[in-house]
This record gives C-alpha cells, sequence and structure tokens, in this order.
C-alpha cells in the first residue's frame, strides 16, 4: 500500500469517499485538497464500459477546452520550406525537416506536443521508438499530421488535448489548474465529457460512462456525479 504524507493525508480528510459530489461542489473542494505553494494540476480519471482490447472499441480524440489547461504548451513542428515558415510564425516552439528529426533522435525531447506535415512523415516515422514511448507521435485522429498548421498550432496553444483510453478502459488527462474558478473546472469537465460522449463506439451496450473522478495533482480523488455531469455538459 502506498504511504502518503502528512499533507495529502491533511486533504483526504475533507473528502468522504463514498460521496458522489455535484459537479460544482467537486471543484470546490478539488481546489481546497490543492494545499501546496504551487499551483497544482487538476487532472481527472474517467472509467469507461469498453473493452480496449477491441480496436473498434478504443475510445480516442481531441477537444478544445474553452478556459484553456493553465500550462504553457510546447510545440514541436516538423515540416520545411513555406510550411516550416507558416509553423514558426504560428508560435511554434522548435521548427525543422532533417535537422529537427536528427536533433529528437539524439535524444532532444524539450516539448509536449509534436506535429508533422504528411510530406514528413517518412522521416519522422523513423522515431517511432523515440516518439512511441513518450506517447509523442504525430496521429491523424489526433489531428498533429496536418498541412493547416496555422489553425493547428493556434488551437493546441489556446487548450486543445488529446484524450485516449489506456488499458485498463480509463482515460486520464490533466485539464484545468486549481487556481481556476469552480465555473471554468466545471466548463472545462463538462466540454470533455461531451466530446467523449460523441466518441462513443457505434452499437456499444451497456453503461458507457462507468465512473469520473476529479483530483489535484498530488491531491485524493474526488467521485463526481456522473448523471449531474453529463447534464451540465448537455
Amino acid at each position: 500500500m502506498a504511504k502518503h504524507g502528512k499533507r495529502y493525508l491533511e486533504a483526504a480528510k475533507l473528502v468522504d469517499p463514498e460521496k458522489q459530489y455535484a459537479p460544482l461542489e467537486a471543484a470546490a473542494l478539488v481546489k481546497k485538497t490543492a494545499n501546496t505553494k504551487f499551483d497544482q494540476t487538476v487532472e481527472v480519471h474517467i472509467r469507461l464500459g469498453v473493452d480496449p482490447r477491441q480496436s473498434e472499441e478504443a475510445v480516442r480524440g481531441t477537444v478544445g477546452l474553452p478556459h484553456g489547461t493553465g500550462k504553457r504548451v510546447r510545440i514541436a513542428v516538423f515540416a520545411q520550406g513555406e510550411k516550416a515558415l507558416e509553423a514558426t510564425k504560428a508560435g511554434a516552439d522548435e521548427v525543422g525537416a532533417a535537422d529537427l528529426v536528427a536533433k529528437v533522435d539524439g535524444g532532444w525531447l524539450d516539448f509536449d506536443v509534436a506535429i508533422a506535415t504528411p510530406d514528413m512523415m517518412g522521416q519522422v516515422g523513423k522515431l517511432g521508438k523515440v516518439l512511441g514511448r513518450k506517447g509523442l507521435m504525430p496521429n491523424p485522429k489526433a489531428g498533429t499530421i496536418t498541412m493547416d498548421l496555422e489553425r493547428t498550432i493556434g488551437e493546441l496553444k489556446s487548450g486543445r488535448v488529446e484524450f485516449k483510453l489506456d488499458k485498463s478502459a480509463i482515460i486520464h488527462l490533466g485539464f484545468a489548474k486549481a487556481s481556476f474558478s469552480e465555473e471554468q473546472i466545471v466548463g472545462n469537465l463538462g466540454a470533455l465529457l461531451e466530446a467523449i460522449n460523441r466518441a462513443k463506439p457505434t452499437g456499444l451496450k451497456g453503461t458507457y460512462i462507468k465512473g469520473v473522478s476529479i483530483s489535484a495533482s498530488m491531491g485524493p480523488g474526488i467521485a463526481v456525479d456522473v448523471p449531474a455531469l453529463l447534464a451540465a455538459a448537455s
């Protein structure tokens, strides 16, 4: 069993583990449990009633969070020629072609998202072992293989995030900061739930969203009332 520090244990006393909290109540509570001097990330953990071993039940997509994530997103773009200039003007943090491929292959990974134009994927594909294990490989489902660099970079900088199912049928995502208001936290969470609902596999039977909990990055989990959350998202 994992041992928790005094700060965590004090925060855990504020949470009733048997209760499912209304969205705004949960947001207020997660702010109270973020009892550190730095601005903790607020994370969500969403348990789905799908079988992640079945490719047709893999849930993945992107969503623009209305209030952003509160985090500066560092973007690397694999592009050349005019598209490299477009990426630079749009605010990408690192832009390059073969030179950037070599830099990443050498171990440089100082970025949060990688984007590539389709013509660069022949070279970027060679970085599969480097980028794949970090979850950074450009992917068409995530919208990170694209010719529309200006729009994509703008969306990512303003709060577009990717969600995807893990092997335990759970989606884990940082979606806000503890300094956000309760309304901003619930607004981002509602937008995420709405996007996950849209990504529901066709023909799936049974309960789709089985459970939702939120927590500060160093705090205890807080179960959220799913029907109330879905109602707020609609």
